[in-house]
């Protein structure tokens, strides 16, 4: 999930509504389509599974790049596995998706959140939000020279004016690191 999310610069709506129909293993592609949130429903707070996306330009068709396709493939044994361990008390209303816990239940958005405070402090890491895997995937992108269209894109912005507003002060540092890397490689030499 967080390969996932951090690849693609997918919300946590995103992430956890993957189908394993997104997946086109033959082509190489993985198509956003559905989301999976936390509502309030009569007063309750419940998960709702949407078959949209946020807006009409998060409905979004990326390439499936091989090491994230390997990683898909293995956890769709381990759900096979959780399948055939648990039998009869396997929860098949979730077996089209992706993330769900050993059980087949859906994860819920919270549970992503808190456990991926908790991993970090585990790990001794610096606290981010599961968020800000997103805005990681987009700074690294600008930072290798793709343009800010096309990482509109990537992330399923639905205007280039969110794109730009969210990252625009790192292009103007990728600006100053260009000019450095090209007066390091250009050398302008003084007339004596």
């Amino acid at each position: 999930m967080i390969l996932m999310t951090a690849f693609y610069g997918l919300r946590r709506s995103e992430v956890l509504g993957l189908k394993w129909d997104a997946f086109d293993f033959e082509n190489n592609t993985i198509t956003i389509k559905h989301t999976v949130v936390i509502a309030k429903l009569d007063g309750k707070r419940q998960i709702v599974a949407k078959d949209r996306t946020k807006n009409k330009s998060s409905y979004r068709t990326l390439p499936l790049v091989k090491e994230i396709s390997e990683k898909l493939l293995e956890t769709k044994k381990k759900q096979q596995a959780f399948k055939e361990a648990f039998g009869k008390t396997y929860i098949n209303e979730f077996k089209d998706y992706v993330f769900v816990n050993p059980q087949g239940k859906l994860v819920r958005p919270d549970y992503v959140s808190e456990h991926f405070k908790i991993l970090l402090n585990n790990k001794g890491l610096k606290h981010i939000r599961f968020h800000d895997l997103r805005h990681s995937c987009a700074s690294l992108l600008l930072a290798k020279g793709i343009p800010m269209k096309a990482i509109q894109e990537w992330l399923g912005h639905s205007n280039f004016s969110t794109t730009a507003n969210i990252y625009a002060h790192l292009d103007s540092k990728s600006k100053a690191l260009s000019v450095q890397a090209l007066s390091n490689a250009i050398s302008i030499k003084k007339k004596k």
